[in-house]
């Protein structure tokens, strides 16, 4: 699938799914729903629990001025092409990460730490939006299996289940009513261990910038791209599956595996 030129990214007026489960959350709501993400016709049913099992072939790069661009980051705005402007005051430096939970080795990451502590990998990765249009982004970053390895989930530990920055002073769109923040997201624990499933750090041969969600963002590339949390703060392995933050307002929608149909 050849990377979409802007002018073939879904435009928001045609975005209809999300609008659906909103519409009951009031007039408020149906603003915010015209920007976000929901189910496409191809997409898997929520029980689908499958791993990748084959590598994509290579895409072409999307353009990073495109990337930077258009950024679909409900906590600044729901317009995509003004979280850039609203990201850019949001500091990044320091940065820590706690990791806990169901771990031996209960831990705090500086990000910077990080960059030095696990050998950084280019991952180019198409990320798939389930509004339909997709981004094909030169990440750089880890396996989050190596930071699993450092603090040894125990054999109670099941699910990981990763936490947001809430920062409403930097980002206006945490002020409002309509979302219970923090954002959260979760993977199964063979799913966190899969080598696809990195840590990014940055992207375009660059420090990974906040409106793309740095300092340090998840990144799995075979489910939508609203799994691929960012601004992470903590890490918890858990037993049982978390509560994440789409599927906690409509889990008809917004199911908590949400692979993509790898043949669309």
């Amino acid at each position: 699938m050849p990377s979409p030129p802007r002018s073939e990214i879904t435009p928001e007026a045609l975005v209809f799914s999300r609008r659906r489960f909103l519409a009951g959350l009031g007039a408020a709501a149906a603003g915010v729903a015209l920007a976000a993400c929901a189910p496409s016709p191809g997409a898997p049913a929520p029980g689908d629990e499958a791993l990748p099992t084959r590598t994509p072939p290579p895409d072409v790069l999307t353009p990073e001025d495109d990337a930077n661009a258009y950024n679909n980051y409900y906590e600044f705005s729901t317009n995509k092409s003004a979280v850039r402007g609203l990201a850019a005051d949001l500091e990044t430096a320091p940065w820590t990460v706690e990791v806990g939970g169901l771990v031996r080795n209960p831990s705090a990451y500086l990000v910077e730490d990080l960059l030095t502590r696990f050998a950084q990998e280019e991952r180019v990765e198409r990320m798939r939006c389930v509004e339909g249009y997709s981004m094909v982004i030169p990440w750089l970053g880890f396996p989050l299996a190596r930071l699993l390895e450092e603090v040894e989930p125990t054999e109670k530990a099941g699910y990981v289940r990763f936490e947001a920055l809430v920062d409403p002073e930097h980002m206006p769109g945490q002020r409002g009513r309509t979302f219970d923040w923090p954002y959260t997201e979760g993977l199964r624990l063979d799913e966190a261990r899969h080598d696809l499933a990195i840590l990014a750090t940055g992207a375009y041969d660059q420090l990974l910038t906040p409106q793309k969600g740095g300092p340090i963002r998840l990144v799995v590339p075979w489910k939508y791209g609203f799994k691929s949390i960012k601004a992470i703060v903590r890490i918890d392995l858990v037993a049982e599956q978390p509560t994440t933050f789409w599927n906690a307002y409509a889990p008809n929608e917004y199911g908590f595996y949400s692979n993509v149909n790898p043949e669309v």
